[in-house]
């Protein structure tokens, strides 16, 4: 093995290491008590957050488990008000290079959205965090709220990149660790305007190795990770789905959103996995039409997992890597001449 697989190889094994630790941190929690103790206060008034935070937590045992709990109340009971992610997302684009007309639309916009969270429950981003950090407070556990890039199918493809997300991260058991609550309580619709509810585990106490993969925080020390991408590799790589997260699956190679090949030329798609892999689809949309293959999936001899495609024609292809009928990352492959 020569000394650039050597390399790739430590690298690729330090990291899955990485991974498996921190996951394997929680592993041996329960959280159905605190999930319980969570599902007693729906719709609970967060006029006094301190009785809600002591209603939370006074049950159980562990500050794990007191976060757990205010971490799922968030969730279930906070609705991503559709119109005002909409608004929000819709200034900060227009003011992105006004950064003193962006200050004082955040002084006018944020009282309404606080407003909002405690009369109807409903917020954005801000309003997640703010509640997360708020009600760990009073439970003694220390949160901060953590500002940056969020980067989805709408936001953040490629470009400069416009902050444009809030999320926590809390100290337990002596070390940090990053959630987002906003996006583990579902999910904005742009097509029909609305937001889905849809609890998901993808955001909860999340490795960095996997989170930085759709979050980019504007104070680096929020990266919790050695190596962390650069801001342009961050906007440039490929557009990371929760249920990625959710199945601990990082993409490697290609390792930008629109990766160039010839046609006619084969393109291997190379991803880390801390669980074996099988039943991969492999989804490519070429003028207009969607064509699904299920393609062979082998590992190389760094032990990432691959899988290969030709574009036999010119031009963009939209291409998804899809597992049991859940999307994991998106390409749009340029096939050249």
């Amino acid at each position: 093995m020569n000394s650039f697989f050597k390399v790739t190889f430590l690298l690729a094994f330090f990291s899955l290491n990485n991974l498996i630790a921190q996951i394997s941190d929680f592993s041996s929690y329960d959280f159905s008590k605190a999930d319980s103790v969570s599902a007693l206060y729906p719709k609970h008034s967060i006029s006094n957050l301190s009785e809600l935070s002591h209603k939370l937590t006074t049950p159980l045992q562990t500050d794990v488990e007191k976060f757990r709990a205010i971490y799922k109340w968030v969730c279930d009971n906070i609705e991503n008000d559709y119109s005002y992610y909409a608004k929000n997302k819709r200034m900060r684009e227009k003011l992105n290079n006004q950064p003193e007309k962006l200050v004082e639309w955040n002084k006018e916009f944020l009282p309404k959205v606080f407003t909002k969270l405690v009369k109807e429950h409903k917020t954005v981003c801000t309003g997640y965090a703010y509640l997360i950090r708020e009600l760990s407070y009073y439970a003694n556990i220390e949160c901060e709220i953590v500002n940056g890039y969020g980067r989805t199918a709408q936001a953040n493809i490629g470009g400069e990149g416009i902050p444009n997300h809030s999320w926590n991260t809390v100290k337990l058991n002596n070390r940090w660790y990053l959630c987002d609550a906003t996006w583990s309580s579902g999910s904005i619709t742009s097509e029909q305007s609305i937001f889905i509810k849809e609890f998901s585990e993808a955001y909860f106490l999340v490795n960095p190795v996997l989170f930085v993969q759709n979050h980019y925080p504007l104070d680096t020390k929020w990266f919790l990770m050695d190596q962390p991408p650069t801001l342009p590799e961050f906007l440039n790589s490929p557009l990371i789905y929760k249920n990625s997260l959710g199945y601990n699956i990082i993409p490697e190679t290609p390792s930008v959103f629109k990766p160039t090949i010839k046609k006619g030329e084969k393109l291997t798609f190379r991803f880390k996995s801390i669980n074996e892999l099988d039943n991969l689809e492999l989804e490519v949309g070429y003028a207009g039409k969607m064509n699904s293959f299920y393609p062979e999936i082998y590992q190389d001899k760094e032990g990432f997992y691959c899988i290969d495609h030709v574009f036999k024609s010119k031009g963009i292809y939209d291409v998804h890597l899809i597992l049991e009928d859940k999307y994991l990352f998106t390409y749009a492959v340029i096939s050249t001449k």
